[in-house]
């Protein structure tokens, strides 16, 4: 009978293993759940950062205003028979401003410690 015992937890352990320890294990599926989770989280944030996009490719498409705002920071363009004041500091930390009429051509974006440059 004791032999018997023996033998029925021993068939009980080999059952026990693939559940635990095998190829689809519960530790396998934990693992994954938890990759799903992290998968899932970084799929949100890409999400919303597609959203922005995707309204910002929308307001280009749609209105001059983004445009405008993109060439002026972006490129340092200013419009035509617009004044464009670059404020510089010099290494003394007083400030000095320059006004330049660039006639629809590209500036020089305002940089600390840059030199300006002047176009008539």
């Amino acid at each position: 009978m004791r032999g018997l015992g023996l033998l029925l937890a021993l068939l009980i352990l080999l059952l026990q293993y693939p559940l635990w320890l095998g190829k689809g294990s519960w530790l396998k599926v934990w693992d994954l759940e938890r990759q799903v989770e992290q998968q899932k989280t970084a799929n949100e944030a890409l999400a919303m950062r597609n959203a922005k996009l995707a309204a910002e490719v929308n307001d280009l498409k749609q209105g001059f205003d983004a445009i405008e705002e993109r060439a002026r920071f972006e490129l340092g363009m200013i419009k035509r028979n617009e004044v464009f004041f670059q404020v510089m500091e010099s290494p003394s930390g007083e400030a000095s401003v320059k006004a330049n009429t660039n006639n629809g051509e590209p500036a020089a974006t305002a940089q600390p410690g840059a030199k300006a440059e002047g176009r008539p």
